[in-house]
């Protein structure tokens, strides 16, 4: 049977049964505290109890960590790509970006959704236990989901493989590598989109240091097999794939065991597979802003590739190159936005207000300070640092353009993703899915007319242009939300949440 539970109508999420409105908010009352989250340095302390700037350590540092080795792998990747001394393979990579955005969105429609509901279970348990009952189900719609859509989709690219390159932008030059390339990425989306999704969920729990030695693990993996596949077997850019495919399958079966081992109330069963509306619902209403924002940005890839591939090949090579050098600040406050996100839904259904709008005031606070400081930094040396990536001098002019204009939106961005955690963390699916959705619709005629007007340069800086405004629709979505986040900390108290509205 499934725990008897109510659904908050402003934002799907559960409604502790059983608990009285007048102390959803203060958790310091409850009579059943739970054992897990007053244990100090377990992984449940932190989302619950622990003090706000400890969780953030916690949770956002090894996210970031991770992260920053990931886009430093990134780097190397292109280096030893580039050290084959053809720039097709380079251009290739680039090209291919969109399938591995798509493979991640597929893992996060069902992770980023699933994982927000297990922390809000969690949160909501520590009033009524039984709310705990349907974190299993929910596991196992996201891990089951996420793999049988990633087999599906993978098997019809196989299947239409020539004409998906030929959409990607790719010509008669870069079409062979490409194909190499992205077959054999399709071949591992099921494994790579499952591995995926189980990040968020071993996240959900809080315990991101085990995501960290997963993903860092991944990347010296990665390196290693690149090594050998790249420069050792001569298998190029296939190589390069490969090595990727095989580093999720390590971090597939690392996340596994360690939920098997350690996680009190997630199964990976398929006898605990569900598609009751309790489940389905408030996963996919919240993963598919994901889907959508991800889906967006495979559309943008593929505007930028097919319109930046008309002015030749080195714009490919020189927006490759300087993506990846962005990334490593960007990562740090992507490791923030995304490592806060279980804090702010465990707060959520517990109905924690002070820690969540505390939690998100030192969110705020550190991907301002990260994004201020590290873009200054890249951007001081962006020359020496592009240099050491690409020798022709008019690429690498391009190169450095380019780099300044990914810098100035990662600021953007950066906000913009806390506030789309924010929305995920609290059942906020609309706005959420409004801000995926006014992305994609503002990039194509931004860039198509940047094109018209300004030539390559609007191509490089109509990403930029479009993420301040879909910050600034961000702020204005939150501002919309308040009164509704509020009612569903309050668990239903109209009277509590108008005390509680000016504080949040």
């Amino acid at each position: 049977m499934h725990p008897e539970h109510h659904t908050d109508p402003a934002t799907g999420t559960p409604i502790p049964s059983g608990t009285a409105p007048s102390t959803a908010n203060a958790p310091s009352t409850d009579t059943a505290p739970s054992t897990a989250a007053d244990t100090i340095g377990s992984n449940r302390w932190y989302l619950s109890t622990a003090p706000i700037i400890r969780a953030l350590i916690h949770l956002c540092v090894p996210m970031a960590a991770a992260l920053v080795v990931s886009a430093v792998y990134n780097l190397i990747n292109a280096g030893v790509v580039g050290s084959l001394h053809d720039t097709t393979l380079l251009a290739a990579i680039t090209l291919g970006a969109p399938i591995l955005g798509l493979i991640m969105a597929i893992g996060d429609l069902f992770g980023v959704g699933g994982g927000a509901l297990i922390s809000r279970l969690l949160g909501a348990s520590e009033h009524d236990p039984a709310q705990a009952g349907d974190i299993k189900r929910a596991a196992s719609f996201s891990v089951w989901g996420a793999f049988l859509t990633g087999a599906v989709l993978g098997g019809i690219g196989l299947v239409f493989l020539g004409p998906l390159v030929s959409l990607l932008g790719a010509d008669a030059v870069t079409a062979p590598a490409t194909s190499a390339f992205i077959g054999v990425m399709l071949a591992f989306v099921p494994v790579m989109a499952t591995a995926f999704c189980l990040e968020q969920l071993v996240r959900a729990e809080g315990a991101a240091r085990q995501v960290m030695i997963a993903l860092i693990a991944s990347a010296v993996a990665n390196l290693v097999l690149d090594l050998v596949f790249i420069l050792g077997f001569g298998w190029g850019v296939a190589g390069a794939a490969l090595a990727m495919g095989l580093a999720n399958l390590g971090v597939l079966v690392y996340f596994v065991a360690w939920l098997q081992r350690n996680s009190e109330h997630v199964s990976l069963a398929p006898r605990w597979f569900t598609l009751s509306p309790t489940i389905l619902k408030p996963v996919l209403g919240v993963g598919v802003s994901t889907l959508l924002q991800s889906g967006f940005l495979i559309v943008t890839a593929l505007v930028l590739n097919t319109l930046a591939a008309a002015y030749g090949d080195a714009p490919l090579a020189a927006m490759g190159v300087a993506v990846r050098i962005a990334q490593v600040p960007e990562f740090l406050v992507m490791g923030v936005t995304f490592g806060v996100l279980p804090l702010l839904a465990y707060a959520f259904g517990k109905g924690d207000g002070a820690r969540l709008r505390s939690a998100l005031r030192a969110s705020a606070l550190t991907v301002g300070g990260i994004s201020v400081l590290f873009a200054g930094v890249v951007f001081v040396l962006r020359e020496p640092i592009v240099s050491a990536f690409i020798a022709d001098p008019a690429v690498l002019g391009l190169g450095v353009t380019i780099l300044v204009a990914q810098l100035t939106a990662m600021i953007a961005n950066g906000f913009t993703g806390l506030i789309t955690s924010l929305f995920q963390a609290t059942g906020r699916a609309l706005p959420a899915a409004v801000m995926a959705v006014t992305q994609g619709v503002l990039f194509v005629p931004i860039v198509l007319l940047g094109n018209l007007w300004f030539g390559l340069g609007g191509i490089v800086w109509s990403l930029t242009v479009t993420e301040v405004i879909v910050f600034l629709v961000g702020v204005l979505l939150w501002l919309a939300s308040r009164r509704a986040i509020v009612r569903g900390l309050a668990v239903g108290s109209p009277e509590r949440a108008d005390a509680q509205l000016a504080d949040v």
